[in-house]
């Protein structure tokens, strides 16, 4: 005999065994005992969350003659039939593959004699919304007046596709996904009854990566019993099968892109290349558990909102408090990018690596959580000892031995010609930093504001080429014009620099903040 797949040898028979859906469930078993069923239903959800499963059991319910509880007996001819297959009064049909005029035309015809036996004759119709406008327009009077003895159950993943004509003309039922505990709860009793010996926390995983779709945990489940057979299904052996990884190596992961690892982060990447693990479910499995990681920092009680397990939950939330809710923002959001890009790329590897290191060097960023996360990287440097000199190279343990000071540097004076536009700056320019918002706000503290010798130029002077070359990218000085007019009413040009040694250090460029304190000022016409 044939082996039977696990989820059609376990598909439910009455609506007693449908897990997840109690509220379609307890509605549809009130109009089969009330005896007050619909012409039309619509039922829409994501796959494998029963939509078929059900409208098969409201066929043999409504034809049932002698239904128990609103459940089908399963005993009398009719039930009999309509599982086997055989019965003429229920008519299933895909609309991805007839999808035409002249298919509904057929059940329009079709609808016109009564069943042969039973009381309703039932059309299913799966994925309706692959039907063609003309189909629709011929199904749409059908729809609205059937017969008395016809009921139709449109089945959809993507309701929204439907014309409204159509929805309107049923009532619809919007099926939820089935919770991890619900899954897990139905795999633990098919195991038993198939006699074969799962950890629970096995289960759990294949209940988890079914993401709601009680089909798609049932398969997953046949897939590893097949490469396990008569052996203790473990959380290894399922983790091997299904190519994803444990969640221990995301925590290896996540500390190495912490602490700027990059070596660190590609030995993981590397040892879960060679293990044949599939690399855009390794980006997807790492961005939930960065998400839960989130989570844990954000709510008071975060085990409700968590698939883990409560042994793993102290280790977790430890791991939550190490890490800074911005910094799991910026690497959710690098790491979902990713994962929209790599779905078709060819190199896959190459791609992640690229964003590891993006992830472990938030210096090579420019924008404002990469700036976040590049203050957050020099923070914990510092705090752990870690000396940062010039340049962004950074040493640690003891600190260098102090280089000779070199000779003063003189503090350079402002021209005495001062333009208006520069004066005008110069009296506003605290107003203008305290307004500046994001990245701009932080590159104008960073920088001595500063005048050329004909006084009519402004200058942003630096002492970090990366701070140099943010200011000049992504329409910051577009802005800082921008709020100079708002201030001033006028406008400068402006240049950026970098402090060269040549020029001494930031004290041999004029200060223009310091304008009214130290250089009396005489005005150009």
């Amino acid at each position: 005999m044939s082996y039977t797949a696990l989820y059609r040898k376990f598909r439910p028979d009455i609506f007693d065994e449908v897990k997840g859906q109690v509220p379609i469930v307890t509605t549809l078993r009130n109009q089969v005992k009330s005896s007050r069923l619909s012409h039309a239903y619509l039922f829409c959800g994501t796959r494998g969350t029963g939509k078929t499963t059900i409208a098969k059991i409201l066929a043999k319910a409504a034809n049932c003659e002698s239904p128990v509880d609103g459940n089908p007996c399963g005993q009398c001819p009719m039930c009999q039939s309509i599982a086997a297959g055989t019965s003429m009064n229920v008519i299933e049909i895909d609309a991805a593959s007839n999808n035409g005029v002249d298919n509904i035309r057929e059940i329009v015809e079709e609808v016109r004699y009564s069943p042969t036996e039973g009381r309703y004759k039932v059309y299913i119709i799966d994925e309706v919304h692959m039907l063609s406008t003309g189909a629709f327009n011929a199904l749409l009077k059908t729809l609205e007046e059937p017969p008395s003895y016809v009921i139709f159950i449109l089945a959809t993943t993507e309701a929204h596709k439907l014309p409204v004509t159509i929805l309107s003309r049923c009532q619809r039922y919007d099926f939820s996904r089935i919770t991890v505990e619900e899954i897990t709860e139905r795999l633990t009793d098919l195991v038993g009854r198939e006699g074969v010996q799962a950890e629970e926390r096995a289960l759990r995983y294949v209940a988890k990566a079914a993401d709601g779709a009680m089909r798609d945990a049932l398969s997953l489940l046949d897939r590893c019993i097949a490469f396990y057979p008569g052996e203790l299904l473990t959380y290894d052996n399922v983790l091997e099968v299904l190519g994803t990884v444990d969640t221990e190596v995301f925590g290896t992961l996540l500390r190495a892109i912490r602490t700027g690892d990059v070596a660190g982060a590609m030995r993981v990447l590397d040892d879960t290349v060679m293990r044949g693990r599939d690399l855009a479910q390794f980006v997807i499995d790492f961005t939930w558990y960065l998400r839960n990681l989130l989570l844990a920092k954000s709510v008071e009680s975060p085990e409700e909102f968590l698939d883990i397990t409560s042994d793993q939950m102290g280790a977790f939330l430890t791991e939550a408090e190490e890490t800074k809710t911005e910094t799991l923002v910026r690497y959710i959001n690098v790491c979902s990018d990713l994962t929209n890009r790599i779905r078709y790329a060819g190199a896959k590897r190459v791609m992640i690596e690229v964003e590891l290191i993006r992830l472990c060097r938030p210096e090579t960023e420019t924008d404002y959580s990469g700036l976040l996360d590049r203050v957050r990287h020099l923070e914990e440097q510092l705090a752990n000892g870690v000396v940062v000199q010039a340049g962004g190279t950074a040493t640690q343990g003891t600190v260098p031995q102090a280089e000779p000071e070199p000779d003063p540097v003189v503090a350079a004076e402002l021209p005495k010609a001062m333009g208006d536009e520069i004066r005008a700056v110069a009296e506003k320019w605290s107003s203008i930093v305290s307004s500046a918002t994001g990245p701009l706000k932080i590159y104008l503290q960073t920088a001595r504001p500063s005048v050329d010798e004909g006084g009519t130029r402004l200058i942003l002077v630096y002492n970090d080429e990366f701070d140099k070359s943010a200011m000049e990218s992504g329409g910051h000085l577009e802005s800082l014009q921008n709020l100079i007019g708002k201030h001033t009413g006028k406008q400068v040009e402006i240049t950026v620099e970098l402090a060269k040694k040549g020029r001494g250090n930031m004290a041999a460029y004029p200060d223009l903040s310091q304008l009214k304190a130290k250089v009396p000022v005489e005005f150009v016409d």
